[in-house]
């Protein structure tokens, strides 16, 4: 939910005081920032419901599961992005602020981003050595797309509609559409 750009480069360093201290969430790619917008109740529904039911699966077993407020960050690319729900599974991950090492990152769709979670975001994730699946999420429709890392290291997209079951193999979870869209009304 990208709302604005700053145009001069900030650095990293600047951009994770400016987060402590800010209103606003930005993005940042590069040394610019990006303003994120706020979501609709379909998309806050749509995450939360994600977010609840990883939650609740994976307690007990050394993943932790984080909302919309917490910061991937990919050093190789000089990026931090705000996904909607991510999975951290990896001990050493202790970041505060950001983490480096998702093994889940999920992006609940919106007409402002879609374009970017689709290409941007999915190029740039892909460059996590630890993630194996990143789930993109209609906010209009039932349909979930999921990308896994293959055993070969290659990426291989699937898509799930109506009642279909989104498994997320990495969890050893499988989430049915109507659990994703629970309480949501479809446009």
């Amino acid at each position: 939910m990208v709302a604005s750009v700053q145009n001069s480069a900030l650095t990293v360093e600047d951009y994770l005081v400016l987060e402590q201290t800010s209103l606003n969430r930005h993005e940042y790619v590069a040394g610019q920032i990006y303003c994120m917008a706020g979501g609709s109740e379909e998309h806050d529904l749509i995450a939360g419901n994600v977010y609840t039911r990883l939650r609740a699966h994976l307690r007990g077993q050394g993943c932790r599961v984080f909302s919309g407020n917490m910061k991937i960050y990919i050093q190789e690319l000089d990026t931090f992005y705000y996904p909607d729900v991510s999975v951290v599974c990896d001990p050493a991950d202790t970041g505060k602020y950001f983490k480096k090492h998702p093994k889940l990152l999920v992006e609940v769709l919106s007409p402002g981003t879609e374009r970017i979670d689709r290409n941007e975001k999915l190029m740039n994730y892909r460059q996590i050595a630890s993630l194996e699946e990143y789930v993109l999420i209609s906010q209009t429709q039932l349909v979930v797309e999921i990308y896994r890392r293959n055993s070969a290291g290659a990426w291989q997209g699937e898509v799930i509609e109506g009642d279909g079951n989104l498994t997320l193999a990495s969890l050893g979870l499988t989430l049915s559409l109507a659990d994703i869209y629970d309480e949501v009304t479809l446009a």
